[in-house]
């Protein structure tokens, strides 16, 4: 089943739970995420960053789309980190359910503007819309960048943006990275500019670069009140792992016979984030609750 992420987000708010967002760069890691939610009966998001979009091309996504739609388990296609108003509009064709627009390296009132802009556009159609305030770090191992100092997000800023804006949900930034962290590096979230924030908004907040951070931050953030979590390296890696290691022994050339296990390398992540989440078995609920199906032009 197809919703939007406001439809996605206010279940797991309700119900104390995060889903965490699975970018998608190929058909391997759609099968993986689709088939480890149907497996797991958990909800999960599809997302996907512009520059993945150029590789995948338009076309995929209506396999994509047929399939979430198809699903018994809830899924949202979401585009992560829109650069433009032009890059919004080419994931509305491509049937996506949700979209990001990230102003979150202009200033504060460009943020707000260009935000609102996208909402006017996006709420029109049913289409969900998540803005950023913050910024967040950049290990130099992620396609999705970052910088190299994170600025925090201020609180009474959230409050204002969301209030000028008009967003569904917000992504907040509080220590996290996009990527894999060096060997040297220990990331640590502040967990009390979260809280803080959670005490002044009411949307459901986000948290990018979730990959490689400590399981035990995850799941506390996700307990003070994050309820979706963008996950990317983490389980990319494991894929890639496992496909070195079959390519280092052997002369297989078949994607049949080399992605199978890579597949299953990155599911067992997925599956382990899932848990992290306290997402698992709780696909239940939006059937329960009778969630309808999203579609585009809906209001």
């Amino acid at each position: 089943m197809l919703i939007n992420m406001k439809q996605m987000l206010e279940i797991a708010k309700e119900n104390k739970f995060a889903v965490g967002a699975f970018n998608v760069a190929d058909s391997n890691f759609l099968r993986v995420v689709i088939e480890a939610a149907e497996e797991n009966d958990a909800p999960a998001i599809i997302a996907v960053h512009p520059t993945e979009l150029d590789f995948t091309k338009d076309e995929f996504f209506q396999y994509a789309v047929s399939r979430a739609k198809n699903s018994t388990v809830p899924f949202v296609i979401h585009m992560d980190h829109g650069d433009s108003l032009a890059s919004i509009m080419r994931a509305i064709h491509c049937g996506f359910s949700s979209v990001m627009i990230d102003g979150s390296l202009l200033p504060f009132e460009e943020n707000i503007a260009i935000t609102k802009e996208v909402v006017d556009v996006c709420h029109k159609i049913g289409v969900s819309v998540e803005g950023e305030l913050g910024t967040i770090g950049n290990t130099g191992t992620s396609v999705e960048g970052g910088v190299s100092e994170v600025i925090y997000t201020r609180p009474e800023d959230a409050e204002e943006f969301i209030e000028k804006t008009g967003i569904d949900t917000l992504a907040v930034a509080i220590g996290t990275a996009h990527g894999i962290y060096p060997k040297n590096v220990k990331p640590k979230l502040k967990m009390d500019v979260l809280e803080e924030i959670k005490g002044k908004v009411s949307i459901p907040l986000v948290l990018h670069g979730g990959s490689a951070n400590p399981d035990e931050e995850i799941a506390k953030a996700v307990q003070i009140g994050i309820q979706k979590v963008n996950i990317s390296s983490d389980y990319k890696y494991a894929f890639y792992k496992k496909c070195r290691e079959i390519l280092s022994t052997t002369e297989l050339w078949d994607p049949n016979a080399i992605y199978p296990e890579c597949i299953d390398a990155a599911k067992a992540v997925v599956k382990q984030k899932m848990e992290l989440f306290n997402s698992i078995g709780q696909a239940t609920i939006y059937r329960k609750e009778n969630v309808q199906p999203w579609r585009q032009g809906q209001n």
